[in-house]
């Protein structure tokens, strides 16, 4: 126990060195994106007096490292700043929006964990048959796709020609959540089918993996069932690989939505961020992306620590 702990201190002192440097990278970034930000915001017509007492309103004149370490301290204190579209507190912005991303990206994980793992477990139960085959150049013609390809054809075949669901996928928080998960369906799904494919052959691959250990082979002689075999001596031994391609595949969930968001004008982070973008709003454009940074280094070290937890050896590498 003592190791989990030690290791678990220690996962959590690199993440936190980590999404520090990404901070510096994501301010440099946006520092070197080209044009002047209160002379845009001004607009051309501005006078060079007024677009001086506006950069020095927005603080602007000082130095860029003084800058990072005002913004980051504020961040450790929950302060993101105002944003610079509207004036509004970046909190209050980042509040609703994260909640509807992470609604979205729990949803499709809902779908897709499931999923992933019963079609896996059966095309390694009935593997080189037809379905296994089936199975796998299904998988691999929707993971070649890219993500809006697959949205435009969903809108194409479920929202216009059939009418089934709605193409603009416009929720908020005073719907019933019946309502918010019927908006959300094909956001949801587009997810669903970009990522299934890595955790379906993942678990595949690491079950058909086990299925060769002599104690697979014994439990076989002793008579039990293929399926008992699986499920009851092969799948709790592959749990370390396929727990981890899980958890890297959620941190695609909610970080990987920005196109998906988007296409179906959802009202979550990933919309949030190309707005701001688009209106120059770089205090916004370094908040969510310190967000969408902090998220996936957080599920890649829940992977990591799950990972090594579900298979003890790895604590005890030599």
């Amino acid at each position: 126990m003592a190791k989990i702990w030690i290791l678990l201190g220690e996962r959590l002192a690199l993440g936190l060195v980590t999404l520090v440097v990404v901070s510096a990278l994501i301010f440099v970034g946006v520092e070197l994106l080209p044009g002047d930000l209160a002379q845009q915001i001004l607009g051309q017509s501005a006078t060079p007096e007024t677009v001086a007492a506006f950069r020095r309103e927005l603080g602007l004149d000082q130095p860029a490292l003084y800058r990072y370490m005002n913004w980051l301290g504020g961040v450790v204190h929950g302060e993101f700043g105002n944003s610079l579209a509207n004036g509004r507190p970046i909190s209050d912005l980042l509040g609703v929006r994260l909640k509807n991303t992470l609604f979205l990206a729990g949803f499709a994980a809902v779908i897709s964990v499931p999923t992933a793992l019963i079609l896996g477990i059966l095309a390694a139960l009935y593997r080189n048959s037809i379905f296994d085959r089936l199975c796998n150049v299904i998988a691999l013609t929707w993971v070649s796709l890219p993500e809006f390809f697959v949205a435009y054809v969903l809108v194409l075949f479920l929202a216009v020609r059939i009418s089934l669901f709605p193409a603009i996928s416009s929720i908020d928080a005073e719907m019933s959540l019946a309502e918010m998960l019927y908006r959300s369906f094909l956001p949801a799904l587009t997810l669903m089918l970009v990522v299934i494919a890595h955790m379906m052959r993942m678990t595949r691959a690491a079950i058909i993996n086990v299925l060769a250990s002599p104690y697979v082979e014994m439990a076989r002689l002793k008579g039990l069932s293929r399926m008992r075999v699986v499920l009851f001596h092969a799948l709790p031994n592959a749990l370390a690989p396929i727990i981890n391609v899980v958890a890297l595949n959620l941190a695609y969930l909610v970080v990987g939505v920005v196109v998906v968001e988007v296409v179906f004008v959802y009202p979550g982070l990933g919309q949030l961020l190309v707005d701001a973008v688009s209106n120059r709003d770089v205090m916004v454009v370094q908040s969510v992306g310190l967000i969408f940074a902090a998220a996936y280094i957080l599920l890649n070290l829940l992977a990591d620590i799950l990972s090594i937890v579900t298979n003890p050896r790895l604590m005890n590498q030599r």
